[in-house]
């Protein structure tokens, strides 16, 4: 799938917020090594979560297996039995991504937007830069 994947990290997470709406909550976590931390808005009774869960984190350009554009073809549009990378996951959604910040040193931050549900994540350049593109898939697993 090569470059269709734009970020692929594990996430700890280190606090749950669940207070502001019914079914949404807020998700805070670091990678392994500390160096990208993530604020995640989940629905969760899709995908409910607990503070030290591990979550396996993909942001790609696609959900084709082999890489290739959706061109105009949405989730929606993929036929009954035909393989995506969705089926490996349990939690996606698709969203776009709407603002770009320079962090402290050699950081940066990223915002996206899944229809209200947010992504924020922030951690070094080279891991985040490739995001600089309007469209993404966010894919999670436990």
């Amino acid at each position: 799938m090569g470059d269709a994947n734009l970020f692929s990290d594990t996430f700890h997470l280190t606090d749950i917020n669940a207070q502001k709406y019914d079914r949404v909550a807020r998700l805070t976590g670091h990678t392994e090594d500390g160096a990208t931390s993530l604020t995640l808005d989940v629905n969760t009774e899709l995908f409910p979560c607990a503070v030290n869960d591990r979550l396996q984190i993909l942001l790609a350009s696609t959900l084709s297996l082999d890489g290739s554009k959706d061109d105009g073809k949405g989730w929606r549009d993929i036929g009954r039995g035909e393989a995506s990378v969705a089926d490996e996951y349990d939690y996606v959604c698709h969203g776009k991504i709407y603002r770009f910040e320079e962090g402290d040193d050699e950081n940066i931050k990223v915002f996206i937007s899944f229809g209200g549900l947010l992504l924020f994540m922030e951690g070094p350049y080279k891991n985040l830069t490739p995001l600089r593109i309007d469209y993404v898939y966010l894919c999670v697993k436990k």
